[in-house]
């Protein structure tokens, strides 16, 4: 009996490594075959060859490093602003110092948005603290003609700079179209509006080429100029020559077009759970994973300064303490980052669903936003 189980996965193994040949073979081949076929060329054709796979060693080398490498992440980043010690909402003018009061010409102040802040600055986080993996060359042109994204390796990042970006934009369109205005009109801020436009600019674009307007260039460019329109608008705030219109009403507007995206999302990592429960077999676990994950980390900061943008606003409808739940479930939600995304079933007692598990996470925090809403739009 013993012999007959030990011959069984004898055979196994033999198949396992027949099958590890055929596919090494097949890899390898048109790697040998080229370097027969240079063997055989003159140093004319070599020396420019050689120079081409450098050059493409070198590519791969730097891709695969700004594709691990995550630079500035940090879960709890909101921390850093200290939005607890801003006094006032924004756009309210701000008292005058002692000095300012002594000059009676002294310019007017005002306070400026932790928002277009914490925007600014995760705009800032995906394309100049790391590079913009979507709109690489190499991202582009996949593994052997595969998209990284339908392959488990180098598309996490991507994803989750994917994540930040539909955070970021959905609220450069929420400062365009309800929050930022012109002082003395309620014309939209050109500065916003500029910013909106260069945000909605195609994730994936890295070529050159030509439009009516110019030269095209890559995603991270238009990103580039969209935080120096930012800034351009909180300087103006700062100097009380724009308005930040913190009514509750736009608040409500703000919380309800955040909560529906997170709702989206939900929707999107349970159609994956539940109609391709392949374990760590999932190739698409880990890009909808780490989005997801993206939008959360983002959702967290642009939440967290919103409550002192719109600190009067939430004292007077009092939902500081449902406030304080959703960053308390964004935290939590944030410390889950599995070294391998995994899809399994969700009474799996092997591979766990770490769709399932964000997929819960998100709604929490979208449970808590609508009770928010509801408070918001109480009379």
């Amino acid at each position: 009996m013993l012999d007959s189980i030990t011959a069984f996965f004898k055979r196994i193994w033999a198949a396992i490594v027949r099958w590890l040949g055929l596919v090494f073979v097949g890899l390898s081949w048109p790697f040998l075959a080229a370097h027969g076929w240079y063997r055989q060329r003159n140093w004319l054709i070599k020396l420019p060859v050689a120079a081409f796979v450098a050059l493409m060693a070198l590519l791969y080398v730097y891709f695969v490093w700004q594709t691990q490498v995550w630079t500035g992440f940090n879960p709890a980043y909101p921390d850093v602003y200290k939005f607890s010690e801003r006094k006032y909402s924004a756009g309210q003018e701000l008292p005058a110092t002692d000095g300012q009061q002594a000059a009676a010409t002294a310019p007017k102040t005002c306070q400026t948005s932790a928002v277009v802040d914490v925007a600014t600055d995760l705009i800032d986080f995906d394309v100049n603290q790391n590079a913009w993996i979507s709109s690489m060359l190499l991202y582009k042109l996949g593994f052997f003609g595969i998209s990284w994204d339908d392959t488990p390796f180098l598309d996490n990042k991507a994803s989750f700079q994917r994540g930040i970006n539909s955070v970021v934009r959905r609220t450069s369109a929420e400062l365009v179209d309800t929050l930022g205005r012109v002082r003395g009109t309620s014309g939209i801020n050109s500065d916003l509006q500029k910013a909106r436009g260069n945000l909605q600019f195609d994730e994936s674009s890295w070529y050159f080429g030509l439009h009516p307007f110019g030269p095209k260039t890559p995603s991270p460019s238009y990103y580039r100029a969209a935080m120096t329109n930012l800034r351009s608008f909180n300087s103006d705030l700062g100097n009380c020559k724009a308005i930040f219109d913190g009514r509750a009403d736009n608040l409500l507007q703000f919380v309800d077009h955040i909560a529906n995206d997170l709702g989206s999302t939900a929707d999107i990592l349970a159609k994956r759970a539940g109609d391709h429960s392949y374990g760590w077999l999932d190739m698409r676990a880990d890009d909808r994973f780490w989005f997801a994950y993206g939008q959360l980390y983002a959702s967290y900061g642009i939440l967290t300064a919103a409550r002192s943008d719109f600190q009067q606003v939430i004292a007077e409808r009092n939902v500081g303490t449902l406030w304080a739940d959703v960053t308390t479930q964004l935290q939590t939600a944030l410390r889950i980052q599995p070294f391998i995304i995994s899809n399994g079933p969700e009474d799996s007692s092997f591979m766990p669903s770490h769709l399932a598990t964000m997929g819960f996470h998100i709604l929490r925090v979208r449970s808590s936003l609508v009770e928010i809403r509801t408070v918001l739009g109480g009379r």
